[in-house]
């Protein structure tokens, strides 16, 4: 009988994820045991404090894990200076994140519907909405996400990682849904990034089934290792490997939103809440991104390399995905009229950029691939924030009280998301405006940003593993992406808002009125008295308006965590293309990947 031997666990490599995943389910027993009143303050803080606590552990862990790699339970988690700066990237951006999430604006109310659950326009979500109910759920969820993306950063177990996969994608199927206003449009693609999901961890689950049928083991540097040393298996049959690792690749190119598996991208980030949107598009980008890479250059290049022909072909599906990511990304996107929309295809060909480096398959890249997951990162969250400061208000002219509340939600209503609504934005709030605009021109690449050296690092990157040609194109297609952020900025600054009343207002005494012509009709709803004959003709001043309803594009004030969110990350993106070197340091530091 084989006598059970304990493994030795080292619980500080294991300190980051416990503190998250551990706070996540505390922040369900405070569901349960903690008074309403008092709910949302608690949850909001346990949440930062865990993201805060999990990046001072991740501060603690570094000089040792830079000089000696460990790996915890046998390879289930394996801690190398990238996968640990993944994580301390997922941290980061996650804070910011929340802080975005947390926010009330001045109306009192975040992005998330009282009761998600409810059928929309139902008597039932009416009533939760006057009753003041509030979705503190979110932030256990959000913790179970971050937490599911930290451990899929830094696995070397394809079980483990298919496992971190779904923790991380639940709790996001269920905050897609969530949205206070268009609550159709937000269910819509909370089922569409599910049942799309679904597809994907299949396609996944059975790319480690051929991997493990070829090399009878799932960790990946074991893999690599018995490729070289022979004894597989299946020996000869590396169609299998082939075949295997593409369909986990697959796997891992939907959540990173490259073409062909982009579909559920602009879908889903302009249906889900806007804070959310920002977390999902910077974190999750961050954790696929480097799971990506653990799964390529591990088996790739890990131990010294493996087969070139295995390599080569790896390499050229890895291509063809990066050139149709930019394209699509960068041509899909100049037409689109629709903000949330403009950023999802934003992110499709960021996705792209990312590829390009990625395709290289020399081990020095994953420095730059660090940097532009926080360069990228920074400006996401920071543009998702400004998205949810822009609303429409609704007002009503004509009663001499333009800003009185109207309706149960009261004047402010959903985001503004039209281009065309954004027109004049620049006079309204200068500040806000220019921080968005500093966060298009590092998404652009502009120089003095820090998306200018993040795709500088990328497309060096490219160069680096003898494909020059891909990286001019990227260069082309960043060129071509500057066309759809330079129109946005001429929209706020050059353009004049067209907040015009939809009804002409009351003529004033000791003017020449305006005849009516005969015929005419004037909403009663909307007038009293100086009925007009059939047949004849009437003034203006002989209608006397009372209530005109119009919508307008206003920018809300954040009562604070929004707003420091932003301005966080508008330094950040200077700070970063000014003075990159500590950072560039760091991320050097970051680039072994393998224990």
């Amino acid at each position: 009988m084989t006598e059970f031997v304990a493994p030795e666990i080292d619980w500080l490599a294991l300190a980051p994820l416990i503190v998250v995943l551990g706070t996540g389910v505390v922040g369900v027993l405070i569901e349960a045991f903690v008074p309403a009143r008092a709910r949302r303050l608690t949850q909001i803080v346990l949440t930062l404090a865990a993201l805060a606590g999990a990046f001072a552990f991740i501060a603690v862990l570094w000089p040792q894990i830079v000089v000696q790699p460990v790996q915890v339970v046998g390879g289930s988690l394996t801690l190398t200076p990238f996968a640990l700066g993944a994580q301390g990237i997922i941290a980061v951006l996650a804070f910011l994140g929340v802080l975005v999430v947390a926010d009330r604006t001045t109306t009192g109310q975040d992005a998330f519907a009282p009761a998600a659950s409810a059928v929309p326009g139902t008597p039932y979500e009416d009533l939760a909405r006057r009753s003041g109910l509030e979705q503190t759920e979110i932030y256990p969820l959000l913790l179970f996400a971050a937490g599911g993306m930290m451990l899929f950063a830094s696995t070397d177990d394809l079980i483990v990682m298919f496992i971190a996969l779904e923790v991380l994608s639940l709790p996001l199927y269920v905050l897609c849904a969530t949205a206070r206003r268009r609550r159709l449009l937000s269910q819509e693609a909370a089922a569409k990034y599910f049942l799309l999901g679904a597809f994907a961890s299949a396609l996944f689950i059975f790319g480690v089934a051929l991997i493990y049928g070829f090399a009878g083991t799932v960790r990946l540097l074991e893999i690599a290792q018995r490729v070289q040393q022979g004894g597989l298996p299946l020996e000869g049959l590396s169609v299998l490997l082939v075949a295997g690792v593409l369909l986990v690749v697959v796997g891992l190119l939907f959540k990173v939103g490259a073409v062909p598996f982009h579909a559920w991208t602009p879908d889903v980030y302009t249906g889900a809440p806007t804070p959310i949107t920002g977390f999902m598009a910077a974190c999750t980008k961050v954790a696929a991104v480097a799971a990506l890479v653990e799964v390529l250059y591990r088996i790739t290049i890990g131990v010294g390399g493996i087969n070139p022909e295995i390599m080569r072909q790896l390499q050229i599906v890895v291509v063809v995905v990066a050139v149709l990511t930019m394209v699509v990304g960068t041509v899909v996107g100049i037409v689109q009229t629709d903000v949330k929309r403009l950023l999802a295809y934003s992110s499709i060909a960021h996705a792209g950029f990312l590829l390009v480096g990625i395709a290289g398959f020399n081990a020095p890249v994953q420095a730059s691939t660090l940097f532009y997951l926080i360069a990228y990162g920074i400006a996401t969250i920071g543009a998702f924030g400004v998205v949810t400061l822009v609303r429409e208000r609704r007002v009503t002219s004509g009663t001499g009280e333009d800003n009185g509340p109207v309706g149960e939600d009261g004047v402010v209503l959903g985001e503004a998301t039209e281009i065309a609504q954004w027109a004049g934005l620049g006079r309204k709030a200068p500040w806000l405006t220019a921080a968005f605009a500093l966060f298009l021109l590092s998404m652009a690449g502009i120089p003095l940003t820090a998306g200018f050296i993040a795709k500088f690092g990328a497309f060096t990157g490219a160069t680096a593993g003898g494909l020059w040609w891909l990286a001019v194109l990227g260069v082309l297609a960043s060129v071509v992406a500057v066309a759809f952020y330079v129109r946005l900025l001429v929209v706020m600054v050059f353009q004049r808002a067209q907040d015009e009343p939809e009804v002409e207002p009351v003529a004033q005494a000791g003017t020449t009125p305006e005849p009516v012509p005969a015929g005419s009709a004037v909403s009663a709803g909307s007038t009293s008295g100086g009925v007009v004959p059939a047949g004849g003709s009437a003034t203006l001043a002989t209608v006397q308006v009372t209530s005109a309803q119009r919508v307008v594009v206003t920018v809300v004030r954040s009562r604070g965590p929004a707003a420091v969110a932003i301005a966080v990350c508008a330094i950040a993106t200077v700070i970063l293309g000014v003075f990159p070197s500590p950072v560039l340091g760091l991320v050097e530091q970051a680039s072994k990947f393998v224990p």
